[in-house]
């Protein structure tokens, strides 16, 4: 977990730490991505973290998590690239199309990864699930073609954006910072 959490000194996009002279695996200090995967307890969502789409959808999803239940992830980070590989799944932009859900050490995908997501959400959200009944071809295709046209659609940002300080802690590439 970060040292400081509402501090307002980082305002470097997630993912460019070393840019900023902070220590990172890559640089040879920091945390392993693996150990804060191995200490992640709970659902982890990992977006697209360039993609404005996937950005509001990690807010939203922040805003009706009352509880905290879910850890976030950007595709792009060393964290959700440690998850991606341990769950046999490509790490490289192809990857990057979809948001992913781990939990209870299983991955989703595509339209089930938002529904199971919606089912754990305060409010009106968990109503949603049922969807997944629906034949998984039919929602992976709605999805498919909203995140074919996303950037055109919602823009990209040129990096990771970086989370508010009352919800930092929430994000894995936090748990990177050395204390």
């Amino acid at each position: 977990m970060p040292t400081d959490p509402d501090s307002d000194a980082d305002d470097t996009p997630a993912g460019d730490e070393a840019a900023a002279g902070e220590s990172t695996p890559e640089t040879g200090s920091g945390r392993d991505p693996a150990a804060v995967v191995d200490d992640i307890d709970g659902p982890v969502l990992l977006f697209d973290g360039v993609c404005n789409l996937c950005n509001g959808f990690v807010r939203f999803v922040v805003r009706f998590d009352h509880d905290g239940v879910f850890r976030y992830a950007p595709l792009q980070s060393p964290v959700a690239q440690e998850l991606l590989a341990r769950h046999g799944l490509p790490t490289e932009d192809e990857a990057f199309d979809t948001v992913v859900l781990v939990e209870d050490g299983e991955c989703y995908t595509k339209s089930t990864a938002a529904l199971r997501v919606a089912r754990r959400l305060d409010g009106p959200w968990p109503l949603a699930y049922p969807l997944v009944f629906l034949p998984r071809r039919l929602r992976d295709g709605v999805y498919d073609l909203v995140a074919e046209h996303r950037y055109r659609l919602f823009g990209r940002s040129e990096s990771c954006q970086v989370p508010p300080p009352t919800v930092r802690e929430r994000f894995t590439e936090r748990a990177l910072d050395t204390d």
